[in-house]
């Protein structure tokens, strides 16, 4: 049982039955609960340039293109929190707001989606 909100009765412990792989999507990039969610990383930071062959910004094709990773290979020893970059895609995907805000101090640029 798990407690929920239900507008006829208020607060409700019931069964709650869910598509865990919708779940992962979100768990993927939430770290609590609130209306906002921020995720901050203090290291190198993503590189705001042109990828030279999609044509587009870095940050909007990590975000925004599905299977544009470099986390396929299984034999490749590797801490991650992720599998293939679906992660904050897809949670962008389902998100009725979601932006992107990175700088990057290597090429003296910032983007904002």
């Amino acid at each position: 049982p798990m407690w929920v909100y239900d507008e006829d009765v208020g607060m409700n412990c019931r069964e709650v039955t869910f598509v865990p792989g919708l779940y992962k999507i979100f768990d993927e990039i939430l770290g609590k609960e609130s209306n906002i969610i921020s995720i901050w990383n203090n290291g190198k930071g993503i590189p705001v340039v042109e990828h030279k062959v999609e044509k587009v910004y870095v940050p909007a094709l990590i975000f925004g293109q599905l299977l544009t990773s470099s986390n396929y290979d299984d034999d490749e020893k590797k801490v991650t929190g992720g599998r293939n970059g679906y992660g904050a895609k897809l949670c962008n995907i389902f998100s009725t707001k979601f932006t992107v805000e990175t700088a990057c101090k290597e090429y003296k640029h910032s983007f904002k989606q």
